[in-house]
């Protein structure tokens, strides 16, 4: 123990060090005695200290503010049930590829398999769900392990990190000359590889001969802040470009090299297929859905990744950003070659994107009542704005967005990733609109999305957050119910996933919100408008025809 004349310093005030060297500004939690301390440390280093009603939700605010500012997020619960509530949430990020840090409280060592309150094995939990787990063994290593973990979040493609902390270990004090608190800016080093130069070489050759190219932008293009460097390659070249998950956004809808509803026949005709930071799993069909005889290119931060689960011809492991800058350097001069000669591709692409609306055209305009789910996101389309922030969470209803939905600037779309994750709609609104108070936010929740977390929509309206949510009802977990009628027949396709007829404005005017009901389609447009002048957290409840099923939901392998 350090004597009275010494400066001595608490195992939570040097977490919260830890965590302003890092540059985090605010971390999302539940309370619990075990973590109290690192309160107490945030309010000395004027951190915000963000409380929610649910662990899940403290963990996908860390993950959605870490996607929105590209800084780490961090959130902080108390041991046994708060970080086994926090497991979805750290999950979700591990697929997503999402920097973040959960600390979570811990028994005392004392105390160590003596059956102490809250007591579980949260390091063999977290393991294989994070890139980094670990138990911090003494007050004086508080700093040095966090920032260690927050390192580990950026090893290869960014991921989340985990650290218990045992009660003991974060409430006593060590003299400050013991602990090692590492120097903002000094303990990690730059992650930026620009891959392979010869493969770089290899892949403008590649580009600049092609006759029929196309790329795919994917999340890595937003997580590496390769916008510029995406925008430049597709226009020098002449590429047309599609885009997923949070690189949606990365060309503006009305581009001439912007695509989207003729993705699939662009990768069965194009000659040279380039995947940007995107694996082959079930979204792409696990690599099948692109033509045998191209040639396909993948880059991605991550090694592993790199011809997981298909063959390519040409593999990249780097950061996007520098890696697309350099191949258009390097075709440089030289595009005459061939990237001149696109127009009839191009051309052919727009041809298969206007035959796709003008099939789906009806129905984006449809006046039936119930509200057909295409006429209600072709509503919540034409009002995004450039400042919109887009944020999907639910199923079928998420379906039909992912194919009308196009958000106008880079870095403003937020779904869940792979995991499929429902419930991530509020903390991505409260991680979203606290990041960036100047961005508008709007919310599409389908009804059972919205119950796993809609709770802390009182998060939102105690702190003052205002944003556009618009509830897709159709009192069921439809996705499900399509895939139990096809398999097993209508007469049990109502089991397990038919939920009550709830007026979800009415909840969001009962926590001091703004809410309205909309059963005709005529008024959905003005109904999203009052609640966007309303200046409140707003929840717009759009019932919906319970029977139409999105065409990605209708060819799901599972469900046949």
């Amino acid at each position: 123990m350090p004597d009275d004349t010494q400066d001595v310093i608490s195992g939570g005030h040097l977490v919260a060090k830890a965590l302003k060297a890092e540059g985090v500004d605010r971390i999302y939690t539940l309370c619990g005695g075990h973590i109290i301390d690192i309160y107490d440390g945030c309010v000395d280093e004027g951190i915000e200290v963000v409380d929610v009603r649910h662990e899940q939700v403290a963990a996908h605010a860390a993950d959605g503010y870490a996607r929105i500012t590209g800084k780490p997020g961090c959130a902080v619960v108390t041991a046994g049930p708060g970080t086994t509530d926090a497991v979805t949430g750290v999950a979700n990020a591990f697929r997503a590829e999402s920097p973040m840090l959960l600390i979570g409280g811990q028994g005392a060592h004392a105390q160590h398999k003596m059956g102490s309150l809250q007591d579980l094995p949260h390091v063999d939990m977290m393991t294989p769900i994070t890139k980094f787990a670990a138990t911090v063994p003494d007050t004086a290593r508080a700093a040095d392990m966090v920032s260690m973990a927050f390192r580990e979040c950026y090893h290869g493609a960014p991921g989340p990190s985990f650290l218990e902390i045992p009660r003991d270990v974060l409430d006593a004090k060590v003299a400050t000359d013991r602990a090692r608190v590492p120097k903002a800016g000094a303990y990690r080093a730059s992650t930026r590889s620009g891959g392979d130069p010869e493969a770089v070489e290899r892949l403008a050759d590649l580009l600049v001969h092609a006759e029929k190219p196309a790329v795919l932008l994917g999340s890595q293009v937003w997580t590496t802040r390769a916008t510029e460097a995406a925008v430049e390659l597709v226009r020098t070249l002449d590429i047309p470009a599609y885009m997923n998950g949070a690189g949606r956004g990365t060309l503006p809808p009305g581009d001439p090299h912007h695509f989207q509803l003729s993705r699939r026949y662009a990768f069965s005709n194009a000659d040279v297929i380039v995947i940007v930071g995107t694996p082959f799993d079930f979204r792409m069909g696990y690599g099948k859905r692109l033509s045998p005889d191209a040639t396909v290119v993948q880059i991605d931060l991550d090694y592993r990744t790199v011809g997981k689960n298909r063959d390519i011809d040409l593999g990249i492991v780097g950061d996007a950003g520098l890696v697309l800058k350099s191949v258009t350097e390097a075709a440089s001069g030289r595009v005459n070659e061939g990237a001149s000669k696109r127009k009839e591709w191009l051309d052919e692409l727009r041809a298969a994107e206007q035959t796709a609306l003008d099939k789906r055209l009806p129905q984006l305009r449809s006046d039936a009542c119930p509200i057909h789910p295409y006429r209600l996101v072709s509503e919540i389309n034409d009002f995004l704005t450039e400042d919109s922030v887009y944020i999907g969470d639910g199923g079928d209803i998420v379906t039909f967005s992912g194919q009308v939905v196009q958000p106008k600037s880079p870095g403003h779309w937020m779904d869940p990733g792979p995991l499929g994750t429902l419930g991530v709609g509020v903390p991505f609104v409260l991680a979203a609109k606290q990041a960036r108070p100047d961005k508008e936010v709007v919310a599409l929740f389908g009804d059972g999305a919205f119950s796993l977390t809609g709770w802390d929509f009182e998060t939102l309206v105690r702190y003052d957050l205002p944003f556009v949510g618009i509830v897709g009802n159709n009192s069921s977990m439809n996705q499900i119910r399509y895939g139990q009628a096809a398999k097993y027949g209508k007469e049990r396709e109502r089991v397990g996933n038919t939920l009550g007829d709830v007026p979800y404005d009415r909840f969001a005017r009962m926590l001091g919100g703004h809410g309205e009901e909309v059963r005709d389609p005529a008024d959905i447009g003005p109904a999203l408008r009052r609640a966007r002048e309303s200046g409140k957290p707003s929840l717009v409840n759009v019932w919906v025809d319970p029977d139409a099923y999105a065409p990605g939901t209708m060819n799901q392998t599972m469900y046949k």
